[in-house]
């Protein structure tokens, strides 16, 4: 069989896909550092807010795309910082909700007074955004299939 090998241009395009990804986290992380909040913290409040104050880990985790377990440790570590409370849905039951804190709203709302993902973006015109938004849109949804078939493929091993 003959292997396959990832185009030049394709790889191109992905490194710069990496390249934007990487630069926008770091300028994130900088903005977010002195509220003490990482980025994956506050893409987990963001889904809190998203999804209502009863929503669960598992949703949450559908939500953002990350593993129930990761999002799980991630919860009882905001839970000890005060950004958000998990109680039981119903006493004795094993089902857990989440809810945002004070102290999560604050967070949320600094998060939302920065202004350099709207000056970077700004390079890019209305209509140019939202062809970005649909090839990227494009992107993740099969990158979303590509995981389920995966996923298939090893539940039958």
């Amino acid at each position: 069989m003959e292997k396959e090998t990832l185009s030049t241009s394709s790889f191109n395009l992905w490194m710069q896909i990496f390249r934007v990804n990487h630069a926008l986290f770091v300028l994130r992380q900088r903005e977010l550092n002195p509220s003490q909040i990482g980025s994956q913290q506050l893409n987990l409040l963001r889904a809190i807010e998203k999804l209502g104050a009863t929503t669960t880990l598992y949703e949450i985790s559908e939500e953002i795309e990350r593993k129930l377990d990761s999002v799980s440790r991630q919860a009882v570590t905001m839970e000890k910082d005060g950004l958000i409370r998990r109680a039981r849905a119903k006493p004795k039951s094993r089902l857990l909700t989440i809810e945002l804190t004070e102290k999560g709203i604050k967070m949320l709302e600094i998060s939302r007074e920065s202004k350099s993902i709207d000056e970077i973006l700004s390079v890019l015109t209305e209509e140019e955004r939202q062809q970005m938004s649909l090839y990227l849109d494009k992107i993740i949804f099969r990158l979303k299939k590509k995981r389920a078939l995966a996923s298939e493929r090893s539940d039958l091993f």
